[in-house]
């Protein structure tokens, strides 16, 4: 297991926070629904094994999320936890340090 402190930010499918053609489409391709527990990752997190589909376990929140999204280049050590549709509780959720944890794939 690996685990390691990031900024954490919240976003929604909507076109002014995504793609503006497909809000709903990751940069890995994937479909997003609101309901699913997924985050977007900083790329020099992918480096770190926070590759498509791992799944990681969030300080402070239930379950396990799976990497479905990359954010833009300039981030680093950041994540964007996916909240559907609903913009107030990202805002709610704000910005925020938290430690994540996951298992590093063994190829």
């Amino acid at each position: 297991m690996k685990s390691m402190e990031v900024t954490a930010t919240a976003y929604n499918s909507i076109a002014s926070q995504t793609h503006k053609n497909h809000p709903n489409i990751t940069a890995w391709g994937d479909k997003l629904k609101p309901g699913m527990k997924c985050i977007a990752v900083s790329r020099d997190l992918i480096a770190l094994g926070l590759t498509h589909n791992t799944k990681v376990k969030i300080e402070g929140l239930t379950g396990e999320y799976l990497v479905l999204d990359k954010m833009n280049n300039r981030w680093m050590k950041k994540i964007d936890i996916y909240m559907g549709d609903n913009r107030d509780s990202a805002i709610r959720w704000g910005k925020r340090k938290v430690t994540i944890t996951w298992e590093v794939d063994k190829e």
